[in-house]
């Protein structure tokens, strides 16, 4: 499609601005929160019992002591984010496995809601071989929602994936999967589609297991590597073939709306339009994050904190923030608006007065680009004076926008990651070394 091939190399472009950043920028603090504003809390928890390849957060193998360690660090950074009178509507936890100790994720949880009261919905990632009674125990009091990374049904790119040696068989998973029906306000099922060797057929039977699992709601990512994963990828499975991404984002949306899911974002679908989802940007324009590797977004600017677990709780004992990197200067209003333009499309609405009450100006006349290639791209239902709302190409032009965004905070991701000490390196992401 050639609108996704200009939009998706315009989007690469615009995000090299929007994640340049001061390598050791000298910053102690996140700047104090602005009053009676509501930010959401993102809290990285990066340790994993198998590495993805496909991955691009930041996340280490898991070891116990280190990961007790951590935690310790963790609750310290709540309480300087505290010292910053901020408040949280909502707490995503995201990794990483969030679950690999299930004592001090709560411990975490409950510290969070007795220093921000605010916070009403958690939501929280797993892996489904930490499904179990144990854990429904412990999260089921304290979790509105719990995404559970399955994303394939397929043992061979489960394989390609190194996920089976964590997550168990396609078989394993489903039935664990399905023990959790009924347990959360929302349960969610990630998945992924445009894997270099995943066929049409492979995506209609992950479909059809899908709505299986009985959960309320699924995700269905379009493969989000970043650059050089892209090029490990293509050596060890075949590259990345976007010519057909819109094609299998046409059966997802065909399938599961017909099944009578809605849509929440671009590519999420719940029983319900106002179930909680994972891309917390579309609710909350700014949030703060904590723990290594996680971004922040406020007043324009994005802060991300170090790679480095040794970094991270040196700076922790100092009684600073762990901030290794933050955007160059202020971000230009044309820069916030189109932020604002991609994050309220991919919710499926935008509010055109709310866009005038933010920036001062009317949408049109703001974004004059973007405005004029969505409405030649066909992408807009509705486009009046109040509303944009999505037709389904639309919709797919969103979810590309989305795609290379986060693509490009996965690059940088991997550069901040290669930055590490060698031996942190070996320390932390070397197999042998964690086995």
């Amino acid at each position: 499609m050639l609108a996704e091939r200009a939009l998706s190399i315009g989007t690469r472009v615009l995000n090299k601005n929007y994640l340049s950043g001061d390598v050791g920028a000298d910053v102690d603090m996140l700047p104090a929160a602005e009053p009676d504003k509501m930010y959401m809390l993102y809290v990285h928890i990066p340790f994993c019992r198998q590495l993805c390849t496909y991955c691009s957060f930041n996340r280490f193998y898991f070891k116990e002591d280190r990961t007790r360690a951590y935690f310790v660090s963790l609750r310290r950074e709540l309480e300087m984010v505290k010292e910053l009178d901020y408040r949280f509507g909502a707490m995503y936890i995201g990794g990483g496995t969030p679950t690999v100790l299930l004592d001090e994720l709560c411990d975490i949880i409950d510290y969070a809601k007795q220093l921000f009261p605010d916070i009403k919905d958690v939501s929280t990632e797993t892996n489904p071989a930490d499904l179990g009674d144990e854990l429904f125990d412990a999260l089921m009091p304290r979790v509105a929602r719990l995404s559970v990374g399955v994303q394939s049904f397929d043992n061979d790119l489960l394989q390609q994936m190194s996920r089976i040696k964590t997550t168990g068989t396609a078989e394993d998973t489903l039935a664990a999967v399905q023990s959790t029906q009924g347990k959360f306000d929302s349960f969610n099922v990630d998945m992924i589609f445009n894997f270099p060797s995943q066929t049409f057929a492979m995506l209609q039977r992950d479909l059809e297991l899908v709505k299986q699992t009985g959960c309320n709601q699924t995700t269905f990512y379009p493969l989000l590597a970043s650059p050089l994963r892209r090029k490990q990828m293509a050596q060890a499975v075949g590259a990345v073939d976007y010519s057909r991404e819109y094609e299998m984002y046409k059966m997802i949306c065909d399938d599961l709306y017909g099944a009578g899911f809605v849509g929440s974002s671009a590519w999420t679908f719940s029983a319900c339009k106002d179930m909680i989802i994972d891309e917390y940007i579309v609710d909350f324009p700014e949030y703060v994050g904590i723990g290594s590797g996680a971004m922040s977004y406020l007043r324009g600017q994005n802060y991300t904190n170090t790679f480095s677990l040794r970094q991270y709780h040196e700076a922790i004992a100092k009684g600073t923030m762990p901030i290794a990197t933050m955007t160059q200067g202020s971000k230009s209003k044309v820069v916030d608006m189109r932020y604002y333009f991609a994050t309220k499309l991919f919710g499926l609405r935008l509010d055109k007065q709310e866009f005038r009450d933010r920036f001062g100006v009317d949408i049109a006349r703001g974004l004059p680009v973007e405005m004029t290639f969505m409405r030649a791209a066909g992408a807009f239902a509705t486009d009046d004076d109040k509303e944009l709302t999505l037709t389904a190409k639309g919709r797919y032009l969103t979810l590309v926008m989305m795609r290379e965004t986060l693509a490009g905070s996965n690059d940088h991701r991997d550069q901040m990651r290669a930055e590490l000490d060698p031996a942190e390196h070996k320390e932390l992401l070397d197999e042998e070394s964690n086995s």
